[in-house]
């Protein structure tokens, strides 16, 4: 049995997270939690829709790797951003995330998370899509290179973040699940534990 997990927020492909099998037959199991790089092709397939990418990538991530875990639950995400049909991924460097806030400046996108729970053991996989809609305040270029300088969100799809000084480029934020935005929908995963037997809380 693994005796120990993975962190979800790995920056550059948000890796899975495994939960030992020995947990699920605790009543009150302590999960820790630790990365798995599962160095995943993040290039969208032609004629893919953006959802249905985050999805899939979502699965690949867990599915990447479970051979190294072959008896645990492996959590994988993936999110996308979305404005008008067009997809915004992770910037990559400061030029591309001041690129991404003026273009996203007073519009609506929609930030769609991903997330997977893979029993390695017996193949069984579950998958969730979460849309978030937000709307960023309209962004002078001052505060766009104040908040980078402060805040690197190189790794980030839409170039902020959420659970940090990037709310404060919001103006709303509407979704079923408010862990959803920084990359892994808890309430959504919580029931897809209870699924796989573990007593949460």
């Amino acid at each position: 049995m693994s005796p120990f997990g993975f962190h979800p927020y790995d920056p550059p492909h948000r890796a899975g997270v495994d939960i030992s099998l020995s947990a699920r037959t605790s009543r009150s199991p302590a999960i820790a939690l630790s990365v798995d790089d599962p160095g995943t092709d993040e290039t969208p397939v032609h004629g893919e829709f953006p959802e249905e990418t985050a999805l899939r990538l979502a699965q690949a991530k867990a599915w990447a790797v479970a051979p190294r875990h072959p008896d645990a639950l492996i959590i994988g995400s993936d999110q996308i951003a979305v404005c008008e049909g067009r997809v915004y991924g992770k910037p990559g460097n400061h030029e591309g995330a001041v690129r991404q806030l003026t273009e996203l400046s007073g519009r609506m996108v929609n930030f769609f998370t991903g997330v997977s729970l893979l029993d390695a053991h017996s193949g069984r996989c579950q998958v969730r899509g979460i849309p978030t809609l937000v709307r960023f305040r309209h962004l002078e270029l001052p505060e766009i290179e104040r908040y980078l300088g402060r805040e690197q969100a190189y790794n980030c799809a839409g170039s902020a973040k959420s659970e940090g000084l990037g709310i404060s480029l919001l103006s709303t934020l509407e979704g079923s699940d408010p862990t959803a935005p920084i990359g892994l929908p808890l309430i959504a995963l919580c029931d897809m534990l209870r699924q796989e037997g573990l007593a949460l809380p």
